[in-house]
């Protein structure tokens, strides 16, 4: 993303539209809107901004200790859910002039804004600050649309008038959209689209609009959820009961949260002259793996749902589509290892409060099943699709 010796070039330059300077780095929160900016590379600069932790303002060392803990705190600033869609950036630290340091590289994104908690930041000169309508408006004509992920590409045949629009004001966009913009928002339903990135300049839906405002079926046939329970230990046993969830993304993973609060058995443990009830599998585990399947998948060139098999001694859940990116079989679900086939679609997901962080939701499945007395989960993962076997409580 940049060379050393751009970066030693950086290092000697003042602060500017690409540098910024923080001694310490105690307010992550700035860091994130300094993140924002550079990705959103108002200027059109095409080129990676650079902020170095543990220099002064006036480039004199700040002699800030380096430490394992501080990269890794700068690295999860990408995923903490807090900076959406993804930005790309590079977290390491280099020694200059005898000042070692932290740095931030963040490459321009091809999908602005890339915001903070909703809001767009952009550069101008050394400020960091909040963008204004029209800029935000100059950043969503900005995007590079061929190098966009599917999520974020156009639907074929696809017309605004697939969309519940009305569902998408009302109940998506309070969550979606900072209280103040939404108040002073006179733009149209189409640019309000638009800047969601649910729509394309020429008003065609995007995947992700599909997914969570129309009927994702009918352009995906394969977004739905099939759920099968079974008395026995394998599928020839009886049914007790088949079901499949279709409709927008969020009612579908609302009714999988019922579904799976149903499903659980509570029984009634006895020990020390007290009573408590005890459940086969904690909800919340199963609630994460089911809903990772869903925002993971991949809803191109497949027509397979997302599939629950719930036996008398397990659940089995599989998902199309492989791992992703930087994830591989061989490191998948390892802490600090993810990546995301779908970030538009995560991003509006976890706003709508579906995620409450990214990068956790198998750590969480862990802890909760191992404090319930399950076996850990257990993961088969392929090329083409990811199976996870979870078995009742011991």
């Amino acid at each position: 993303m940049i060379q050393q010796q751009e970066l030693e070039q950086r290092f000697h330059s003042p602060e500017g539209e690409l540098i910024e300077r923080k001694r310490n780095a105690n307010d992550l929160d700035a860091i994130r809107e300094t993140i924002s900016a550079f990705a959103n590379d108002l200027a059109n600069r095409d080129r990676p901004g650079v902020i170095f932790i543990g220099l002064e303002n006036d480039g004199t060392c700040a002699n800030l200790p380096i430490t394992d803990r501080l990269l890794s705190t700068l690295a999860g600033l990408r995923t903490d859910g807090k900076l959406t869609p993804f930005p790309v950036i590079r977290v390491d630290q280099t020694t200059i002039d005898g000042c070692t340091v932290a740095f931030i590289a963040v490459a321009p994104t091809d999908n602005p804004p890339i915001k903070v908690d909703n809001i767009a930041y952009v550069r101008v000169g050394p400020t960091t600050r909040r963008a204004t309508p029209p800029e935000e408006q100059v950043l969503v004509e900005k995007r590079r649309w061929g190098n966009l992920t599917f999520d974020a590409h156009p639907v074929p045949g696809a017309t605004i008038a697939d969309l519940d629009t009305r569902r998408i004001e009302v109940e998506y966009m309070p969550a979606l959209v900072s209280p103040d913009a939404l108040a002073a928002n006179d733009r149209t339903v189409q640019q309000r689209l638009l800047a969601l990135r649910l729509l394309r300049p020429d008003n065609t839906p995007t995947t992700t609009a599909i997914l969570i405002g129309g009927t994702p079926d009918q352009f995906f046939p394969g977004a739905y959820v099939q759920a099968v329970r079974v008395a026995g230990t394998d599928l020839t046993t009886d049914v007790i009961d088949n079901r499949e969830f279709r409709g927008p993304l969020p009612d579908q993973l609302r009714q999988l949260d019922d579904y799976i609060t149903v499903n659980v058995r509570r029984g009634l443990t006895v020990g020390d002259g007290t009573h408590q009830g005890k459940s086969d599998y904690p909800t919340e585990a199963l609630r994460q793996l089911v809903r990772n399947a869903v925002m993971h998948r991949t809803y191109e060139g497949t027509n397979a749902p997302v599939r629950i098999t719930w036996y008398s001694d397990r659940v089995e859940i599989s998902s199309p589509g492989g791992p992703f990116g930087q994830v591989t079989a061989e490191n998948f679900g390892l802490p600090g290892i993810t990546d995301y086939r779908n970030p538009t679609l995560a991003a509006i997901l976890k706003d709508l409060g579906f995620v409450e962080r990214f990068g956790v939701g198998i750590a969480l499945a862990r802890k909760t099943l191992e404090a319930n007395g399950n076996p850990p989960p257990q993961f088969t993962v392929l090329a083409n699709y990811v199976h996870v076997l979870v078995r009742g409580a011991q």
